[in-house]
């Protein structure tokens, strides 16, 4: 799928601000500061990454799903996407995509989600809105807070009809998009624990976040 990359060569490991591996069905969050550029990557490939983002000084301003559709005029993200806040301002610019397939209407999976999809055996299950709960609460938040989220290299086909299924994700290992901060914003992510649909291949497995200034 390269040719959907549009990155700088300049931007390695070695010169990365910030560099986190993130475990299995784990959370994570961090600052990323305007005109920084974040890469999310998929490093074993079919993983779905759960992703929200605040404005790092004011969290009631956060990512809206409908305003980012709305603007793009597309059920998707992608190379060009300007995610947009519930303000209606641009929080950050997507200028990489290795993949090409990245979901932003199907949510976040949940324990009641869970149950009433897969059956009560799977109510305990751990799950993505447990992990933005336990991230957001580090940042004073609450489960008020947890909006409709990306799903990074989740593959959910729309149907004309309007309906949508998650199916095998076409992501493979070393699979990344990045985005450039249009200003200072905390990124919350859930590694997707989920087992009984196939956005994790049925299997999660650990991630890679990597955080540049803005002359990398």
């Amino acid at each position: 799928m390269s040719d959907f990359i549009q990155t700088s060569p300049a931007r390695a490991v070695e010169n990365a601000a910030q560099h986190h591996f993130i475990a299995a069905e784990a959370p994570w969050s961090g600052i990323v500061r305007k005109g920084q550029i974040i890469r999310i990557e998929d490093s074993y490939g079919q993983q779905a990454i759960d992703t929200l983002f605040y404005r790092a000084d004011d969290f009631s301003e956060r990512y809206s799903n409908q305003d980012t559709m709305r603007i793009q005029g597309a059920a998707y993200v992608g190379i060009g996407t300007k995610i947009m806040s519930s303000e209606g301002n641009v929080m950050l610019t997507m200028t990489a995509d290795s993949c090409g397939r990245h979901d932003t209407s199907a949510g976040a999976c949940s324990c009641e989600s869970n149950t009433v999809r897969f059956g009560h055996g799977t109510k305990y299950l751990h799950a993505c809105r447990d992990n933005f709960l336990l991230e957001v609460s580090k940042h004073g938040m609450d489960k008020r807070d947890i909006v409709p989220n990306i799903n990074f290299f989740m593959n959910v086909p729309i149907q004309p009809t309007g309906e949508m299924t998650i199916v095998d994700g076409i992501s493979t290992a070393g699979d990344y998009v990045e985005l450039v901060a249009e200003m200072d914003v905390l990124c919350v992510i859930s590694n997707c624990p989920q087992v009984n649909n196939p956005c994790n291949g049925f299997d999660p497995t650990p991630i890679r976040v990597l955080i540049w200034d803005g002359e990398a």
